[in-house]
């Protein structure tokens, strides 16, 4: 919808700078203009005008009753050609890091936010482990190992001919398998490092604007430069400072001038991780070969100690010993401190980024020689040795989460907050999730992939079974038709509630719009829409049952698979029949269920991707997951605020310092989000000619709720302490937008304007002869509030600025030059 109504015809220049939310929109919708042009930026990212506003600087005598309006379209940071939907395969990865972020506030407790952190980013290493061991599984256990040494299963798989135990070529022998076989894991892992590293440079690689003389508007030409900052002409290492300095509700006085405060989002380096990234990708990219290294050694090596082979003992022994003093290493730069945010952190730990991984690779080369060594008579047997690693990981994740979340306990104590998600346990309930999913689709390719090898009973069921994966996966399958069944109580109880809430609203409805003829349809419509919307809230409920019912069900599977040794339906052979086939049902319904859910995940994550309308339905949740920077997890997938949020901060400043002009930037959904963000990133004097727009925003009450660290009520508070104004619009009927709760201080009024109508009218009127929809998330510009409040905001906004043509807080002539007098340039 094109922006509405005229704006203010005083205070001298403006920009409406727009940013649209989930699921994208155009220049041309956003603008309500067929005709537009891109202003600065490329085909990922950019700011486009109307054709007729693309020399608006050098005309500011027609812009004197509207804003020169200007739409960032950042669509294409999330969404784009259906390839992109293989990074859903990275969603337990993406959801490790969320937990990173759902930390409570913690001011004064430096301690307990950095075992938080490092308790996250060990969660995050042992699901690197379980993505390689997962690929290990089906690449060297069940295919090379199990599958290739039966001769029944080799006959009916011709491409594994020449692997075949039975015709004694030259890849017959076991080691040589699996040596060959580990080029697939190996590749996997390669893979993401690439794509980590790729993904870096096209997304995330973007420095903030920083080290502007905030009184003066100095240039960023004139401010000390990287090598400045690297030589130490800026603070000390923020990790040399406690990173915990959330702000609380009292740092800002509502009867005083509002201090500068410097909450997380708005530190110089909150956007710019590339050290911590470059770190934990050395680490991660280090375990994954590690990973396979033990695999492809760990038979070798248990052959040679059974047989006289003294020399290769010795190597294999060598060998092991080399994994476990690297694995160290590795869990020594994983527990490190983590991100450096109080300033732009340029340095990079070369050596250890390049040694770290090059090392790893190294070993991996040694092992695929030390395992191809020629062992006559050797034969493989039963399942890969090693397979206990998926009982470990399992043991050591649940580990891991208890503990986060009697740190999470600790530090929410210390600032409860009732509307914190979970009281504080948001974040272990999240990478409870993170590790769930891990070993759901870790499972379901190596359920399928053994179903698949040996034929059609149930893996592990058949009569003489040639390939099985390992127990302890059929046996968390096992619980997934238990899990769905827990779940049904409390879906089933939210859809009664969600009914009963529905006929509740009748009346209020009616009464909000003070019809006197009232439409039971109409209304009921109404009302069921706002009590639908409202299940949004009852989300941490849901979630917390999920992961606790998760925790007890995965350990449940792991005891079971100890204690039996055999798979559920093996494991109650004799037992009472319901009991018995019971079990067997859970296995097999659990098998299916486990790979079916795996290819329904891909399919639907690349429909959301390529189809608008699947995309706005579930983007919100990948558009907040990917939000976040890297900092538990480096191959999650890439954060495009790293690029936008630098990109509307780069914006807005250079607008005020071309023009002196005023400006309010108006964010949409995600789009607020990431408006907020980068007015925190401003400095103080760009700040207080900028007014904030937001509309359908979850700014509180999704990011509020689950990341209270980071827009709790104090730093929103703290937020619109420090900007000159700031106004929220939000619907009853809206599942996402909401209130963000930041009340008045001083002469400012509140944030909150009273809840939109939606419909905005109830039957056919004269201005509307025809029914009015129920918009609920979208369309906020057809509102006629919204162009009220906007123009509100510009009244109070101080006056422009008079242009400066040079000196102090300008650019000099030749930069002007350079970029020419629209500002093209400036993103």
């Amino acid at each position: 919808m094109p922006p509405a109504t005229p704006a203010p015809k005083s205070g001298g220049a403006a920009l409406e700078l727009l940013v649209h939310g989930v699921g994208g929109a155009t220049p041309q919708d956003m603008l309500g203009d067929p005709r537009t042009v891109r202003v600065t930026g490329d085909t990922t990212a950019a700011v486009h005008r109307r054709t007729d506003d693309a020399d608006a600087e050098d005309h500011p005598e027609r812009y004197a009753e509207r804003p020169v309006a200007e739409a960032y379209v950042w669509s294409n940071l999330t969404s784009g050609n259906g390839a992109r939907a293989l990074w859903l395969l990275l969603l337990p990865f993406m959801v490790a890091n969320l937990a990173h972020w759902m930390r409570p506030p913690a001011k004064g407790h430096p301690r307990l936010v950095r075992a938080y952190g490092m308790l996250v980013r060990l969660v995050a290493l042992t699901l690197t482990v379980l993505l390689t061991a997962a690929a290990c599984e089906v690449a060297l256990d069940l295919t090379a190992w199990q599958c290739a040494g039966s001769a029944v299963c080799a006959e009916d798989r011709s491409w594994l001919g020449f692997l075949s135990a039975e015709r004694g070529g030259w890849w017959s022998q076991p080691g040589r398998r699996l040596a060959l076989a580990a080029v697939i894991p190996a590749a996997l892992v390669g893979l993401l490092w690439y794509l980590s590293n790729r993904t870096w440079s096209a997304y995330e690689a973007q420095r903030p604007p920083t080290g502007y003389d905030e009184d003066a508007y100095q240039d960023p030409a004139e401010a000390p430069g990287p090598e400045a900052a690297a030589a130490g002409t800026e603070p000390q290492d923020a990790e040399a400072e406690p990173e915990d300095a959330d702000v609380e509700p009292q740092d800002v006085d509502a009867g005083a001038p509002a201090p500068e405060v410097r909450p997380a989002l708005g530190r110089p380096g909150f956007w710019f991780g590339r050290r911590l990234v470059a770190r934990l990708r050395a680490a991660h990219t280090a375990a994954g070969f590690l990973t396979v290294a033990a695999a492809v050694t760990g038979a070798a090596a248990r052959h040679d100690r059974e047989t006289t082979g003294v020399l290769l003992d010795a190597f294999g022994r060598s060998l092991q010993a080399a994994y476990v003093v690297l694995a160290a290493v590795v869990l020594w730069v994983v527990c490190r401190r983590g991100r450096s945010e109080k300033r732009l952190d340029l340095r990079l730990e070369r050596a250890l980024v390049s040694w770290l991984p090059c090392t790893s690779l190294l070993l991996l080369a040694l092992a695929f020689v030390h395992a191809g060594w020629s062992r006559p008579g050797w034969r493989s047997s039963g399942t890969l040795p090693g397979n206990a690693t998926f009982g470990v990981l399992t043991l050591a994740q649940g580990g891991l989460v208890v503990a986060l979340g009697a740190v999470a306990v600790l530090l929410h104590r210390r600032r409860h907050d009732p509307r914190t998600a979970l009281h504080g346990l948001g974040g272990p309930a999240v990478a409870m999730l993170a590790c769930a999913l891990g070993g759901v689709m870790s499972g379901g390719v190596a359920q399928r992939v053994a179903d698949w090898l040996d034929g059609k009973p149930t893996p592990g069921m058949g009569a003489g079974s040639t390939v099985a994966p390992p127990v302890l996966l059929s046996w968390q399958a096992s619980v997934i038709p238990v899990l769905l069944l827990l779940l049904l109580a409390p879906v089933v109880l939210l859809v009664l509630r969600t009914a009963r809430a529905a006929r509740r609203l009748g009346p209020v409805v009616e009464a909000d719009y003070g019809t006197q003829d009232p439409d039971p349809v109409r209304t009921g419509r109404i009302a069921a829409t706002r009590a639908t919307a409202s299940l949004t809230d009852a989300a941490p409920a849901l979630v917390g049952t999920v992961s606790g019912a998760t925790l007890l069900l995965g350990a449940g599977s792991v005891a079971g698979a100890w204690a039996s040794g055999n798979v559920p339906g093996r494991a109650f052979d004799g037992a009472h029949p319901v009991l018995a086939s019971t079990a067997a049902t859970a296995q097999a319904l659990g098998s299916w269920m486990i790979g079916f859910g795996f290819l329904l995940f891909v399919t639907w994550g690349r429909r959301a991707y390529k189809d608008a309308s699947a995309r706005r339905t579930i983007g919100i949740l990948w558009d907040v997951g990917t939000f976040w920077p890297r900092a538990a997890h480096p191959f999650a997938p890439p954060c495009y605020a790293e690029r936008a949020v630098p990109d509307l901060t780069w914006r807005m400043s250079s607008w005020t310092r071309h023009t002196g002009g005023r400006l309010v930037i108006s964010g949409h959904s995600q789009g607020s989000v990431l408006a907020a963000a980068a007015v925190w990133q401003l400095p103080p004097a760009t700040r207080s000619r900028v007014a904030l727009l937001t509309y359908g925003s979850p700014l509180e009450r999704l990011y509020g709720r689950w990341f209270p660290a980071y827009f709790g009520p104090g730093p929103l508070r703290a937020l619109y302490g420090t900007i000159h104004c700031w106004s929220n619009l939000y619907r009853a009927t809206d599942p996402i937008g909401g209130p963000v709760r930041v009340p008045a201080s001083g002469e400012k009024p509140a944030v909150d304007n009273p809840p939109l109508l939606d419909p905005v009218a109830y039957g056919r009127t004269p201005q509307h002869p025809l029914p009015e929809p129920i918009l609920g998330h979208s369309d906020y510009q057809a509102d006629p509030v919204f162009a009220a409040q906007r123009s509100l905001l510009l009244d109070r906004l101080p006056p422009a600025l008079p242009r400066q043509r040079g000196g102090e807080g300008c650019n000099d002539a030749n930069e002007q030059a350079d970029q020419g007098s629209s500002g093209r340039s400036s993103g």
